[in-house]
C-alpha cells in the first residue's frame, strides 16, 4: 500500500494496489501543471485509489470534457489526472506519494518538447516523442 497527500495535508490517499506504467513526462502540459522539466506521472486501477481525507479540497481542471486534472484547492498541489476513455485508472503524480515505490520508471515520453534549457541525465531509460509505444 501507498499513502500520499498535497503539501498542506488537506487532502489525503492511499493506493492499494501496483503503480504501472510510470514514466517521466516532459510535454508542455506537465511542466506547466508540475512548475518544473518534467512531470514524473504513474497508473493506478481506479479501484485502487482512494481520497482518505480531503476530497472537499479536490479542484477540477478539465482539458478538455472527457480529460482533466485534480488539485488541492489550498495549496496546488497535483494529485491525479483522469480521463473518461479509461474510466478504470487513475493517472498519480508520483512527487505526491509519501511511502517508498518499489516500481521504477520505464520511459522519457514527449522528449520532443522537453523544455529547452533542461538535459534529460544518461539513465539508460528510452526516449519517445510522444506517447510510449503501446499507448
Amino acid at each position: 500500500m501507498y499513502i500520499g497527500g498535497c503539501l498542506c495535508g488537506a487532502i489525503r490517499f492511499e493506493i492499494t494496489g501496483p503503480i504501472r506504467n510510470i514514466v517521466y513526462c516532459h510535454c508542455s502540459q506537465c511542466r506547466k501543471v508540475q512548475g518544473s522539466a518534467y512531470a514524473t506521472n504513474g497508473i493506478v486501477n481506479a479501484a485502487d485509489f482512494q481520497i482518505t481525507q480531503g476530497e472537499d479540497s479536490l479542484s477540477y481542471y478539465g482539458e478538455t470534457a472527457e480529460q482533466g486534472k485534480y488539485f488541492c484547492c489550498r495549496c496546488a498541489s497535483p494529485i491525479m489526472s483522469k480521463n473518461a476513455a479509461f474510466a478504470d485508472q487513475v493517472r498519480v503524480r508520483l512527487g505526491t506519494i509519501e511511502s517508498m515505490i518499489s516500481e521504477r520508471p520505464s520511459a522519457h515520453i514527449f522528449v520532443s518538447s522537453k523544455a529547452a534549457w533542461d538535459e534529460i541525465p544518461d539513465d539508460g531509460l528510452p526516449r519517445y516523442d510522444e506517447h510510449e509505444p503501446g499507448r
